[in-house]
């Protein structure tokens, strides 16, 4: 794609000197930390967030007999978020670039908790398919908040350590569904479960509004730390809500639109929706994998079933540390965020090979390595937002961007696994197969299309 005729972006260093040793030496104590307790409150949102969302899964089976849903009702309700969070990104990171991410989220927070009570209260499917509708908006500011969190409180030398810490959220929510909503089931039914989980959520956003702190306002952050992550490259700019009726900063303005014309936001978008694509089988076909195509029975899918997530956890840290130490070796940004991206993607290849070996338990160990490959990409995934946004007011815009484009393949890949099983007669092997030749195209667009990792280019007038 041929890009406009370009000025330099001038808000962030250049990323050999973004990625130099010479930044003052890191802060010690608490108090000059306060970074990663932003990063830990961002992964108890995703966590929340992700709970909220797979309550409807773990309930759903105990609530048909209750609201007469038929199986032709149940994959429509289910897939009815995914609409509203894939459109939502688009909106919700422009706003989030404008109003700041403690608003949106709390906002976003405040929307999903109460949709989640209120599901507990459904009569029918109508209610039912509104609540799913709304629940994907509510959702759908949490992933910009945190990338835009990281990039405004964390150097470039810890920003992918850091996306790694609320990433895995995603997992640990998933984790923490299982048990505490089928034990809330157990206890006083569906509805409850419900109710139960809206309310963590609200305890969440009181928490969020209470604890989180913008990096610009007096009092967040202290001068030693403020000078070490701004010398790191922090985007650490005010939003129009914190400027309080002051000046726009100067300097070219890139539209929301224009965005789309650049070369990396595409190859983001191209490579983020590879790597979900195959995440989503893991969220969505892994159980009915072990159990009809490797004939687990409810204990081994219970026990075994939740490996390749507990793995992937690991594998999303690695990601994050491996990509911040080549750059505190030395490593250009482009270097250390691409050769994890590639390597990762590749590695997660091994999804295609799961079902040509006879043994479960080497098909699942190499579905572990690729669902722990895919998280070590994504943690230079979620930082390239604020790696190459133009100015820092379009991190969020990047990130609800590139969101936007890997929840896409969360619909479509539901859907495709489910024909191809069908076309070939309720054979994983088609499907694990796309997913393996998927992962190679996204490595090679993380290594082909995004040429450098750096501020887009603004274009001269």
């Amino acid at each position: 794609m041929k890009t406009p005729r370009v000025v330099p972006a001038t808000d962030t260093p250049p990323e050999d000197e973004t990625a130099s040793a010479s930044a003052p030496p890191r802060p010690r104590g608490l108090r000059h930390n306060t970074r990663w307790l932003m990063a830990f409150l961002c992964f108890l949102g995703m966590t929340v967030n992700y709970v909220d969302r797979a309550t409807i899964s773990i309930s759903l089976p105990y609530m048909t007999d209750d609201l007469h849903i038929g199986p032709e009702w149940q994959g429509v309700i289910l897939s009815m978020f995914f609409v509203t969070y894939a459109l939502g990104q688009l909106p919700a990171g422009a706003m989030i670039d404008r109003y700041g991410e403690k608003k949106m989220f709390a906002i976003g927070g405040l929307i999903w908790s109460l949709v989640t009570v209120a599901t507990g209260f459904v009569r029918g499917i109508g209610s039912l398919l509104i609540a799913r509708l709304a629940l994907g908006a509510g959702e759908a500011p949490a992933y910009p908040s945190c990338a835009k969190s990281v990039s405004r409180w964390f150097p470039v030398r810890e920003r992918a350590l850091a996306n790694s810490v609320w990433d895995n959220g995603a997992r640990a929510g998933t984790a923490v569904a299982a048990p505490v909503v089928t034990a809330l089931i157990a206890w006083q039914g569906w509805r409850m479960a419900f109710w139960v989980t809206g309310g963590v959520a609200l305890l969440w956003v009181a928490l969020w509004l209470k604890a989180y702190r913008e990096p610009s306002a007096a009092g967040g952050i202290s001068a030693e730390e403020r000078a070490y992550v701004t010398a790191g490259g922090a985007r650490l700019e005010e939003t129009p809500a914190e400027d309080s009726g002051k000046a726009a900063p100067e300097g070219p303005a890139v539209r929301w639109r224009d965005l789309f014309r650049y070369r990396t936001v595409w190859g983001m978008m191209i490579g983020f929706f590879c790597l979900n694509y195959v995440i989503y089988f893991f969220i969505t076909w892994f159980p009915s994998y072990l159990v009809d195509a490797r004939g687990f029975d409810l204990l081994k899918l219970g026990f075994y079933g939740a490996l390749p997530g507990l793995v992937a956890i690991g594998g999303s840290l690695l990601g994050g540390w491996t990509s911040d130490t080549l750059l505190r070796r030395g490593w250009s940004v482009t270097r250390a965020r691409k050769t994890c991206l590639v390597c990762g993607m590749l590695f997660s290849s091994v999804i295609a090979f799961a079902v040509l070996v006879p043994s479960a338990m080497w098909a699942l160990t190499l579905l572990s390595v690729s669902y722990a490959s895919l998280a070590f990409s994504a943690a230079s995934v979620a930082s390239l937002p604020a790696d190459v946004a133009p100015t820092p007011r379009h991190v969020a815009s990047l990130g609800g961007i590139q969101n936007f484009a890997s929840n896409l393949a969360g619909v479509l890949g539901s859907t495709t696994t489910g024909l191809l099983l069908g076309f070939f007669n309720h054979s994983f092997v088609a499907p694990l197969m796309l997913s393996g030749a998927l992962c190679v195209v996204g490595a090679l667009t993380y290594g082909l299309v995004i040429k450098r990792v750096e501020p887009l280019r603004i274009a001269a007038a």
